[in-house]
């Protein structure tokens, strides 16, 4: 049986030498903790981790190479009452990994309690890891020869929003088999497009690792946005031409270098306000097993459940060192390894969430001004979230920019004819002063937008008076009811010269 050799506790994550790889994981909570090993057949080798210096669990592992498969089982209190919830039955992801294989298939055995029963109260023994994706090792090497950050400066940037998939996913000029995938974002054609509008930066819908939740699958959809994270370092697999192995980081990156080279930013759309494992009614699939209560926010006298200021069931505890460590060397990553260029912050407000008010001097922004590699790139926040107290336009640390949500909504107004907002519309036209000027932010701090991922597109915004999600199977409760958008008189879409149809009802 091969000898697992102490190791050390950093980095985190399972790190490649060239000889073999170093395995760490945090965890307080822990009593053991185990390094499962899966071959190409699905067959385990579990390893208990030999050294334990503070709370972080490391070991060695001699001739352990890139494309690895690998996870943990986490040993400890089961009392999820008082929010500890470990489950060794359950195999984890390692909250560190560079990629990941395969996705959850969903089935009793990845929830770590028993349906029916005291509702989430009694162990669920079932063992989770034939439904499980699988952490990966990865190779830290790759040829980035003479790449280089464009770095435009703030005043000549224009971002444009871009979903991997959906770009590329029917365009004729991409190969087909680059179609929707990190190759296809950086082929001649897709390249050539974005040069074409003049664009100086894309901004990448999440593509962090995600999970396609049981309540979609169950209705026959997937997640398409993706802001669902499960893997902070790992970019998604689905979106590499091969998601095996650890290929999707080869790929990523080779789609940074194509950019860089066509003097195109790339800023990432990341999600680390919460993640997919939801409420305590939701899946163990690695933070919530690995430490429940240090990685989450639970209610103060009733550690059972969870804080949710974002509306998926759970919040990240930005009071954890460890935590705030975990998102620190995530943004690090991505930009000393991936190169990527900066980072919109989605559901920002929940960041700066302290005890329970939000505070624009917390902890992780003081963490981004002083850190020399982050503070050193672009970074954009959504400046509100679902909580109360949670919209901070304006309220941002010096350093950043801001979704400016009242450009947005003072534009499509003013477009359609709403009364009394000249004013109103020369001020935001002109840079917002009235929020940025007090820091000393200039005009742009405030990131302009008409339209995003939220709500309407821009096409959607002159047909519709109302929303039509029928398509989504949630009787069109889903999505924003409030567009500030104008049919021109007929609800629907013209097209090729036809009128909408008289029920309203989209044309495809």
């Amino acid at each position: 049986m091969m000898r697992i050799w102490p190791g050390k506790s950093y980095p985190l994550g399972a790190t490649y030498d060239g000889a073999g790889t170093n395995f760490a994981l945090f965890s307080e909570v822990a009593s053991k903790v185990e390094l499962c090993l899966f071959d190409a057949n699905g067959n385990e080798q579990k390893f208990p981790l030999p050294e334990r210096t503070g709370y972080v669990w490391h070991g060695y592992l001699p001739a352990i190479d890139p494309g690895q498969r690998y996870g943990y089982r986490v040993h400890g209190p089961w009392e999820p009452e008082k929010g500890l919830r470990c489950n060794p039955h359950k195999l984890l992801i390692d909250p560190y990994a560079r990629a990941i294989e395969g996705h959850p298939k969903w089935d009793e055995a990845v929830y770590p309690y028993r349906f029916g029963q005291k509702e989430d109260l009694v162990l669920n023994g079932a063992d989770s890891a034939p439904f499980m994706p699988r952490s990966v090792v990865t190779s830290p090497y790759f040829d980035w020869s003479d790449d280089r950050p464009p770095r435009h400066p703030w005043h000549e940037t224009v971002v444009y929003e871009v979903h991997v998939k959906g770009f590329t996913q029917r365009h004729p000029d991409v190969p087909e088999e680059q179609r929707g995938k990190y190759a296809g974002l950086a082929s001649p054609a897709a390249i050539q497009h974005l040069r074409s509008l003049g664009v100086t930066a894309v901004e990448l819908l999440p593509i962090h690792q995600f999970v396609h939740s049981q309540h979609l699958q169950d209705k026959g959809l997937r997640n398409y946005w993706g802001y669902d994270t499960i893997g902070f370092f790992a970019p998604h697999n689905e979106y590499a031409s091969r998601g095996q192995r650890g290929e999707q980081v080869q790929e990523f990156k080779a789609m940074v270098k194509a950019l860089h080279q066509a003097d195109i930013e790339v800023f990432l759309d990341v999600v680390y306000n919460h993640t997919s494992e939801g409420n305590h009614l939701g899946p163990m699939l690695s933070f919530k097993g690995i430490d429940n209560t240090a990685y989450y926010r639970t209610v103060a006298d009733n550690p059972h459940f969870y804080m949710d200021y974002t509306g998926t069931g759970n919040s990240l505890n930005m009071r954890q060192p460890y935590v705030l460590q975990l998102l620190m060397d995530s943004l690090r990553y991505w930009v000393q390894e991936m190169h990527v260029d900066g980072f919109r912050f989605d559901l920002a407000a929940t960041l700066a969430r302290g005890l329970h008010e939000v505070d624009r001097l917390s902890a992780f922004f003081d963490l981004i001004q002083q850190d020399p590699v982050v503070s050193r790139v672009k970074l954009i926040a959504e400046p509100w979230d679902v909580g109360e107290g949670g919209y901070q336009v304006g309220n941002f640390p010096p350093q950043w920019s801001e979704w400016n949500g009242k450009y947005r909504d003072t534009v499509r107004d003013y477009w359609r004819g709403q009364d009394s907002l000249l004013g109103e519309f020369a001020n935001r036209f002109t840079g917002s002063s009235d929020l940025y000027a007090s820091t000393g932010r200039r005009p742009y701090a405030s990131i302009n937008f008409v339209t995003a991922h939220d709500g309407f597109t821009l096409r959607d915004l002159v047909s519709y008076n109302e929303k039509h999600n029928e398509a989504n199977k949630e009787d069109n409760k889903d999505g924003e009811s409030h567009n500030r958008s104008w049919n021109s008189g007929a609800e629907g879409r013209w097209i090729r010269g036809i009128p909408p149809r008289p029920d309203g009802g989209r044309r495809r």
